[in-house]
């Protein structure tokens, strides 16, 4: 049990999802029962009053201790309790809403049955705001007796004063700008408050009774004109930072001071203005309450902090520090049940708390030690053993404690002792008869999976190892790799240095299953689901029998792939947040069950999709990678610009000191510098745009790939289909800025469309551009392909051939060539080649046999 804790004697949350502030809590006698009770409104408009009564400090709060709770129309700004009604020395509880002000008086009327008495609000008077409230303070304005009045303050910096139920006056208070806290000191008869200047200001009650009536704030200009005083203020103090309470404490008739807490400082203040002292805050304080003077001539003082503690100052002297559950907008100090000084706090979330300083007392005694007698010699002995033990490990500690998580790999590097017998030196520089060498052993122990390690050998010149790099084949569990190494001399000078280092990387599988994900595909099979123990042994743990039906994957640059096999149906699920990525575990899965099921001699294995092709966030990729082409051109034209400036500022220049009369510069070194500036920043710039354009390329074929996949799947196309799909949404292997992928695609769509799935002999007709060059933007493309699949749909067919015996070979635009068919015998299949292909504008006709169908057309490959 911490003795710098506020005990919890009595706590309550208050509803949900309410807000509070520092005028949402007031503690008063407000039913005048002689008893304090605890009064809070919300921003909700909620007012509750709550008398505490727990059985035993700690419990929560119950359903009787809640007297009241009411539900106001509008926001509570803040709550106060006063002589407020004429006609009567008892308290009434005064509410401030954003443009009211109401004042009630509640009652308790005794029950007749067991649920206890009851309590109920009246409406006395209100006040109906024409200005929007920010805050109030009440007390006897002008010295009166037996009430108190009510001054507002407005956002527009206005002072609104009711004497009770009639309004008095307003005035604008001078030179404002924000509304700042604000209080009354009855001592001096004046309103005390903080600027926006960050300055204590005091106005006497008189000064504004009889300063310019000012109901609008154009009336101040007028104030010169007409009659009356003008407002001034009393005295001003300069705090230097933004305040956030302020109140006066008088616990003695003979002096009262005047507390300001700041947003770093906390001062007290005579009633002159003059500052009594100031405590420097190493925290950001909330809130505080002077609350009692337990010494002559001094005050303490509660002031709540952000890191949830509660200080308790004797002046500026730190007397107590408490730690609070919550960090409070609000504190009060009451007396509740004949208990003084219980501190009542609220958070800005609602946790009310009534709290107590210092410990219960603890009833646990320990146990008695049983006696025995010591003998002197083994304790001695085992002293002088743990004295040795501690000073052994004050010697060999290190600096960095040692972890004592064991490591996945472990490399060791083992230097043999001995020269070897015949040198390993290659290539060394050094004028001698022999260079002699050294043996270096290195082990790579792994305990677990390690994917594709790669040890790199570092020495510093001018030694060299003879071989620097190793590429090792995946290390299973609990398994090692042995390399040898030989060190020497190379250059013909001496080394500074003997050591060298091994460096190893490698990957581990670390990716968790996520149930989210903003793409999903299902693959269905015609088989039951087999699980991913099986299909994929190397990246399952066969000790986890929860990845038999789930897999996670996560890739290298950091993105996650999630991998679902159906318990009840014959489905496979993809799912991950980037499209992109689904191609890669997709092709893995369908090869893998491919191979699976051809091992066990299942020739009848099919996998279809009958879900959407998501066309929509392949669009997406394709506005991408099409927006930085965009700006590939618009950087290339501004840099041809600048450069142009460039150059022309340099023959000005180098005119000018050629010439024999000096002449003045006029700027144009300035404007050489600037320019230059701007060329580097536009190269920088198109260098960025250039890499941004090879990512999106590269996620844009993934997510192409993925399409062409779930199409041949969707409509279960051959082999040459997928082909001719292939070759023609992937006719690049890189873009180029003479050829892209948008205006050959939308060419080699469009000459699908108008050929084998064309609808009628007159789009057959159509002849296409031969010339290809680069869009506006990317609806007409979006819209082949729309077309293209809604056609696949309908029950066409992919072939390069047509209905005629002979094929002749239709010009595609940029120079490519349609390739013919011809003889069974002689259809092969150019990989990766370009030498065969035929130059750009070059038209050739082939004939075919007539004997050939129209399937057996020749594949090809793009360049």
């Amino acid at each position: 049990m911490s003795l710098f804790k506020a005990r919890d004697w009595w706590s309550t949350m208050l509803g949900e999802k309410e807000e509070f502030d520092q005028g949402c809590l007031c503690v008063a006698d407000v039913d005048n029962s002689g008893r304090d009770k605890i009064i809070v409104g919300s921003y909700m408009g909620y007012l509750r009053i709550f008398n505490p009564h727990p059985v035993k400090p700690g419990d929560g709060g119950q359903p009787e201790d809640l007297l009241l709770e009411v539900q106001l129309r509008e926001a509570i700004l803040q709550v106060e309790v006063g002589k407020f009604v004429s006609g009567t020395e008892g308290l009434h509880l005064a509410v401030l809403h954003c443009r009211k002000l109401c004042v009630y008086a509640v009652s308790e009327t005794l029950g007749n049955v067991e649920h206890g008495n009851q309590y109920q609000i009246k409406l006395m008077y209100e006040h109906n705001l024409q200005r929007t409230a920010c805050n109030m303070t009440y007390g006897p304005f002008g010295g009166v007796k037996g009430r108190d009045l009510i001054c507002i303050q407005s956002m527009d910096g206005m002072l609104m004063l009711f004497e009770q139920e009639s309004y008095a006056f307003g005035r604008f208070l001078p030179g404002f700008l924000l509304p700042g806290p604000l209080t009354y000191s009855s001592r001096t008869d004046s309103f005390i408050t903080v600027s926006s200047c960050r300055q204590v200001e005091s106005y006497k009650y008189q000064v504004l009774a009889f300063a310019t009536d000012a109901d609008e704030r154009q009336e101040i200009d007028r104030a010169k004109l007409g009659s009356g005083k003008r407002l001034v203020v009393d005295w001003v103090l300069n705090l230097g930072e933004q305040a956030l309470d302020i109140c006066v404490a008088s616990f003695n008739q003979t002096v009262s001071s005047v507390f300001v807490l700041g947003e770093r400082n906390f001062f007290c203040l005579k009633d002159n203005g003059q500052i009594r002292f100031m405590k420097k805050l190493d925290y950001s304080p909330s809130c505080f309450v002077p609350y009692c003077s337990v010494k002559e001539g001094t005050i303490n003082t509660l002031i709540g902090n952000h890191s949830k503690m509660l200080n308790v100052y004797q002046d500026v002297t730190l007397k107590w520090a408490a730690q609070l559950p919550h960090i409070p907008v609000s504190v009060k100090v009451a007396n509740l049940q004949d208990l003084k000084g219980v501190i009542v706090t609220l958070s800005d979330t609602g946790h009310l708390q009534c709290s107590y300083l210092g410990t219960d007392p603890s009833l646990f005694q320990a146990p008695r030690v049983e006696s025995r007698e010591l003998n002197q010699e083994e304790f001695d002995a085992e002293m002088k053993e743990l004295q040795k033990i501690i000073k052994e490990a004050t010697k060999t500690q290190d600096i960095v404690p040692k972890s004592e998580k064991t490591r996945d790999v472990i490399v060791t590097a083992e230097v043999s002792p001995d020269l070897d017998v015949e040198s390993q030196a290659i290539d060394s520089e050094v004028k001698a008869e022999a260079v002699p060498s050294v043996t270096v052993k290195i082990t790579i122990q792994s305990r677990v999976t390690a994917k594709k390690p790669n040890l790199e050998v570092c020495v510093q010149a001018p030694l060299a190892v003879t071989c620097e790099q190793f590429v090792f084949d995946d290390l299973e569990p609990d398994s090692s790799e042995t390399v040898v190494v030989s060190v020497f001399l190379k250059r013909n000078f001496s080394p500074s240095e003997l050591e060298g280092n091994c460096v190893l990387s490698y990957s581990t599988p670390t990716a968790q299953p996520s149930k989210a994900a903003n793409h999903k595909i299902t693959i269905d099979t015609n088989k039951p689901p087999i699980s991913f123990l099986t299909i994929f042994p190397d990246f399952v743990d066969p000790s986890e029998d929860d990845q038999a039906n789930v897999l996670g994957f996560q890739f290298l640059s950091g993105s996650k792939a999630t991998l679902l096999a159906s318990k009840t149906s014959q489905r496979y699920r993809i799912q991950s947040d980037q499209l992109e990525d689904l191609w890669l575990i997709t092709k893995e899965l369908r090869l893998r069950l491919e191979e699976r099921f051809k091992k066990q001699n299942c020739k009848d294995f099919a996998c279809t999709f009958s879900g959407s092709i998501p066309l929509q966030e392949y669009f997406e990729l394709i506005d991408r990678h099409f927006e930085l082409r965009l700006n590939e051109e618009k950087l290339q034209e501004l840099l041809s610009q600048r450069a142009a400036q460039f150059r022309a500022i340099e023959r000005r220049l180098l005119t000018r000191f050629k010439d024999k009369t000096p002449a003045p510069l006029q700027h144009l070194d300035t404007l050489l510098e600037g320019t230059f500036r701007e060329v580097i920043a536009l190269a920088d710039a198109a260098v960025e745009n250039q890499a941004n354009i090879f990512q999106a390329f590269t996620k844009l074929k993934s997510a192409t790939h993925l399409v062409i996949m779930l199409i041949s799947l969707w409509q279960k196309l051959s082999t040459d289909q997928v082909a001719i799909l292939e070759a023609t949404f992937l006719p690049l292997a890189e873009d180029t800025k003479e050829m892209g992928w948008e205006e050959t695609v939308d060419a080699a769509i469009s000459y699908l469309l108008r050929t084998c799935l064309s609808k009628s002999s007159k789009e057959q007709a159509l002849s296409l551009s031969s010339q290809l060059c680069m869009p506006k933007d990317t609806s007409r493309l979006k819209k082949n392909i729309t077309l293209f699949c809604d056609r696949l749909a309908k029950g066409g067919r992919l072939s390069l051939c047509t209905d005629s015996a002979t094929q002749q070979a239709a010009v595609m635009p940029g120079g490519c060539v349609t390739i013919p068919e011809s003889d069974l015998e002689e259809r092969t299949v150019i990989l990766c080649s370009t030498a065969m292909l035929p130059h750009h504008g070059q038209i050739t006709k082939q004939k075919f046999k007539p004997g050939l169908s129209g399937e057996s057309a020749e594949e090809a490959e793009e360049p």
